[in-house]
Protein backbone atom coordinates (compact mmCIF):
# COMPACT_ATOMS: atom_id res chain seq x y z
CA UNK A 1 0.00 0.00 0.00
CA UNK A 2 1.13 3.47 -1.20
CA UNK A 3 1.26 6.19 1.42
CA UNK A 4 2.33 9.55 1.30
CA UNK A 5 2.69 12.25 3.73
CA UNK A 6 3.99 15.80 3.17
CA UNK A 7 5.20 18.27 5.95
CA UNK A 8 7.73 21.86 6.09
CA UNK A 9 4.52 24.21 4.66
CA UNK A 10 4.23 27.65 6.40
CA UNK A 11 4.09 31.27 5.57
CA UNK A 12 7.43 33.29 4.20
CA UNK A 13 7.43 36.31 2.94
CA UNK A 14 8.12 36.80 -0.80
CA UNK A 15 11.86 35.86 -2.05
CA UNK A 16 12.61 33.49 0.72
CA UNK A 17 12.98 29.65 0.67
CA UNK A 18 10.77 26.68 1.88
CA UNK A 19 11.37 23.16 1.88
CA UNK A 20 8.98 20.22 1.91
CA UNK A 21 8.65 16.73 3.00
CA UNK A 22 7.16 13.74 1.79
CA UNK A 23 7.33 10.62 3.58
CA UNK A 24 6.74 7.48 1.61
CA UNK A 25 6.34 3.86 2.42
CA UNK A 26 8.60 1.84 1.63
CA UNK A 27 9.37 0.34 -1.27
CA UNK A 28 7.60 2.94 -3.72
CA UNK A 29 10.21 4.03 -5.35
CA UNK A 30 10.54 0.77 -6.64
CA UNK A 31 7.82 0.78 -8.42
CA UNK A 32 6.43 4.40 -8.87
CA UNK A 33 7.71 7.54 -10.21
CA UNK A 34 7.01 10.74 -7.70
CA UNK A 35 5.82 13.93 -7.73
CA UNK A 36 5.01 17.22 -6.48
CA UNK A 37 1.59 18.94 -7.77
CA UNK A 38 -0.35 22.67 -6.40
CA UNK A 39 -3.42 24.02 -5.97
CA UNK A 40 -4.00 27.72 -5.48
CA UNK A 41 -7.79 28.31 -4.28
CA UNK A 42 -10.27 28.70 -7.80
CA UNK A 43 -7.61 26.69 -9.52
CA UNK A 44 -7.18 23.66 -11.17
CA UNK A 45 -4.16 21.46 -9.82
CA UNK A 46 -0.69 22.06 -11.35
CA UNK A 47 1.79 19.70 -11.99
CA UNK A 48 5.19 21.02 -10.52
CA UNK A 49 7.87 18.77 -10.64
CA UNK A 50 8.05 15.06 -11.51
CA UNK A 51 10.71 12.40 -10.88
CA UNK A 52 11.85 9.29 -12.96
CA UNK A 53 12.79 6.28 -11.68
CA UNK A 54 16.70 7.35 -12.64
CA UNK A 55 15.83 10.46 -10.97
CA UNK A 56 15.75 12.32 -14.11
CA UNK A 57 13.01 15.28 -13.74
CA UNK A 58 10.45 17.00 -15.42
CA UNK A 59 9.41 20.81 -14.54
CA UNK A 60 7.18 23.42 -14.80
CA UNK A 61 8.18 26.41 -16.68
CA UNK A 62 6.74 28.17 -13.54
CA UNK A 63 8.95 27.09 -11.11
CA UNK A 64 11.94 26.14 -13.17
CA UNK A 65 15.34 27.87 -11.96
CA UNK A 66 13.61 28.49 -8.42
CA UNK A 67 12.18 24.82 -7.48
CA UNK A 68 13.89 21.62 -7.07
CA UNK A 69 12.93 17.87 -6.30
CA UNK A 70 15.44 15.41 -4.59
CA UNK A 71 15.10 12.10 -3.38
CA UNK A 72 16.64 10.06 -0.04
CA UNK A 73 16.11 6.69 -1.12
CA UNK A 74 17.59 5.82 2.43
CA UNK A 75 15.22 7.85 4.36
CA UNK A 76 11.99 7.49 1.75
CA UNK A 77 11.52 10.46 1.79
CA UNK A 78 10.86 13.19 -1.02
CA UNK A 79 11.68 16.39 -0.82
CA UNK A 80 10.53 19.96 -2.75
CA UNK A 81 13.13 22.52 -2.21
CA UNK A 82 11.47 26.18 -3.38
CA UNK A 83 13.90 29.39 -3.47
CA UNK A 84 12.45 32.46 -4.20
CA UNK A 85 9.57 32.32 -3.72
CA UNK A 86 6.79 34.37 -4.94
CA UNK A 87 2.73 35.57 -3.82
CA UNK A 88 1.81 33.60 -7.02
CA UNK A 89 3.48 30.25 -5.50
CA UNK A 90 0.67 30.47 -2.60
CA UNK A 91 -1.13 27.16 -2.58
CA UNK A 92 -1.35 23.50 -1.30
CA UNK A 93 1.34 21.38 -2.06
CA UNK A 94 0.49 17.74 -2.52
CA UNK A 95 3.36 14.51 -3.31
CA UNK A 96 1.91 11.85 -5.56
CA UNK A 97 2.99 8.52 -6.67
CA UNK A 98 2.39 7.39 -10.31
CA UNK A 99 3.34 4.07 -12.29
CA UNK A 100 2.18 5.69 -15.91
CA UNK A 101 5.05 5.58 -18.29
CA UNK A 102 4.17 9.27 -18.93
CA UNK A 103 4.96 10.74 -15.21
CA UNK A 104 7.09 13.82 -17.62
CA UNK A 105 3.57 15.09 -18.12
CA UNK A 106 3.11 16.33 -15.28
CA UNK A 107 -0.87 15.05 -15.54
CA UNK A 108 -2.67 14.90 -12.21
CA UNK A 109 -4.99 12.21 -14.02
CA UNK A 110 -1.83 9.82 -14.12
CA UNK A 111 -1.20 10.07 -10.73
CA UNK A 112 -2.80 7.09 -9.11
CA UNK A 113 -1.69 7.92 -5.29
CA UNK A 114 -1.54 11.37 -3.37
CA UNK A 115 -0.59 12.88 0.03
CA UNK A 116 -3.26 14.85 1.98
CA UNK A 117 -1.60 18.30 1.28
CA UNK A 118 0.74 20.84 3.19
CA UNK A 119 0.07 24.36 2.75
CA UNK A 120 2.59 27.58 1.48
CA UNK A 121 1.64 30.81 2.03
CA UNK A 122 3.75 33.40 0.43
CA UNK A 123 3.26 37.40 1.32
CA UNK A 124 4.38 40.60 -0.26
Amino acid sequence: QVQLEESGGGSVQSGESLRLSCKVSTDTYKTYRMGWFRQAPGKEREGVIAIGSNGSTSTSDSVKGRFTASQDNAKNTLYLQMNSLKPEDTAMYYCAATSSLKWYLRRDADFNYWGQGTRVTVSS
